[in-house]
Order: structure tokens, then C-alpha cells, then sequence
């Protein structure tokens, strides 16, 4: 093994639940396109879906397909596919991914509802309000410092 950890290390993968015991997890048909594993949707008549920017409350994040590999999914695929279905964290603690802003203990976390771009997708996680861009989870927070990719752990629903 030659891998060293000079300073600190991952703090995780994103989508990755970190405290499974503390977690609920639902299974849920995804419906539309969701840019990565760890980020907000709701729950709607058609299943879980990706938000929109007119909407105030999310439903859970998408949790990772992983170690098990899904047969529509491609070795290594880092996005969630449309119509299979997709476990659902509800409350707990998952390992995200913080697309703006700087993720410390205890702070807020800001959910993307609009104007998204390939690093700041909707529903992504960030550390900073960006107008109506962006909404406040009142039920969330950071667990610690992001490392030096952007991985952190956040609560929900806790």
C-alpha cells in the first residue's frame, strides 16, 4: 500500500450515508435527472424527482448505489439513473459534496433550487445563500469542516 495521508483524511464519498445506524432510508422510483449521488430532490405523485425553483421544502437526498453496482449503471457511474428505483435517506448523516462557500461546524446548509451549472447542480449542497438561487435547510447543518475536495458530513433531519 502506498497511499499516505499527509494532513487529513477524505472526509468521505459523496452520497455515502456515514452513520447508517442513526439513518431512515426510504425506496423510491427517481424520476429525472439528478447530477450526482448526495444531493436534494422531492417526492412527488411521479416519484422522486429533482427540484425546481419555486420549491421551499426537499424530501431526502439520494443515497449512493454503492459497494453493490446497479445493472443499468455503468462501472463507475456517478449519477443517479432515471426510472429504477433509489434508496432515499430521510434523516441522518451523509457525506456530501459542499459546491460553494465554506462548509465549518455547525453551519447552515443552503440546498440549490436554481440556475444550475456542471459544478453547482440542483439540489447540491453549498455553505453560502446565493438569492433566490439557493433556500436554507433549517433541519441541517455541518458536522465539521469540508476536507479538500469539498466532501462533509452534514446532519438531516436529526
Amino acid at each position: 500500500m502506498g497511499n499516505s495521508f499527509l494532513y487529513r483524511m477524505p472526509s468521505g464519498i459523496p452520497g455515502d450515508i456515514s452513520r447508517k445506524a442513526h439513518s431512515t432510508v426510504e425506496a423510491h422510483i427517481a424520476k429525472g435527472s439528478f447530477g450526482a449521488f448526495g444531493i436534494f430532490g422531492k417526492l412527488t405523485a411521479l416519484g422522486f424527482v429533482p427540484l425546481e425553483a419555486a420549491d421551499t421544502d426537499v424530501y431526502g437526498l439520494v443515497v449512493r448505489s454503492y459497494p453493490t453496482q446497479s445493472a443499468l449503471n455503468g462501472i463507475g457511474a456517478a449519477v443517479p439513473q432515471s426510472g429504477i428505483v433509489h434508496d432515499i435517506m430521510r434523516r441522518g448523516y451523509m457525506t456530501v459534496k459542499c459546491n460553494a462557500g465554506t462548509a465549518k461546524t455547525a453551519g447552515k446548509v443552503y440546498v440549490r433550487v436554481a440556475t444550475a451549472t456542471e459544478l453547482k447542480p440542483i439540489g447540491g449542497i453549498e455553505a453560502i445563500a446565493d438569492g433566490a438561487n439557493t433556500i436554507e435547510l433549517k433541519n441541517a447543518m455541518f458536522m465539521h469542516d469540508a476536507d479538500a475536495q469539498g466532501n462533509v458530513e452534514i446532519s438531516y433531519n436529526i
